[in-house]
């Protein structure tokens, strides 16, 4: 069996375009859904540690709940009954995803009610708030 060659054939071509295109896409989605700063709250709380954590996205609205059980939104106390009107329009624009920060020795009666009436206000996701399991403290 006799092979035949092609005389000055071009040779295998790679177009690099398409390539290209798709890395910049990939780019341009991860710098979309990334976490582009972290967002500290200047309230005391003892939060849970956990081996893993990522932080948090400015964009979310944070409730926070105290040892006392004392309510924040973003920092500014409220009250049970008061924070379904304030959370709604602020899960607008966060997709449905609320932050929830407690107190690691907190209620977790008042938790699981501010957990309700996050739900009841629109909320689809929480975000937990942790503190790394490498973090000092108590």
């Amino acid at each position: 069996m006799k092979r035949r060659f092609r005389e000055g054939g071009d040779g295998v071509t790679f177009d690099f375009a398409p390539m290209v295109d798709v890395v910049l896409l990939l780019l341009i989605f991860f710098f979309l859904t990334s976490n582009l700063g972290a967002r500290q709250n200047a309230l005391p709380l003892d939060l849970p540690r956990a081996s893993t954590t990522v932080q948090e996205t400015p964009a979310l609205p944070i409730v926070s709940v105290d040892r006392a059980g004392k309510l924040y939104l973003n920092g500014k106390e409220t009250t049970l009954t008061q924070l379904g009107a304030q959370l709604r329009p602020l899960l607008q624009t966060s997709g449905g995803v609320v932050g929830l920060r407690a107190d690691e020795r907190g209620n977790y009666g008042t938790v699981v009610r501010v957990m309700d009436e996050i739900k009841r206000a629109g909320g689809e996701r929480l975000a937990l708030g942790t503190r790394s399991a490498q973090s000092g403290g108590k």
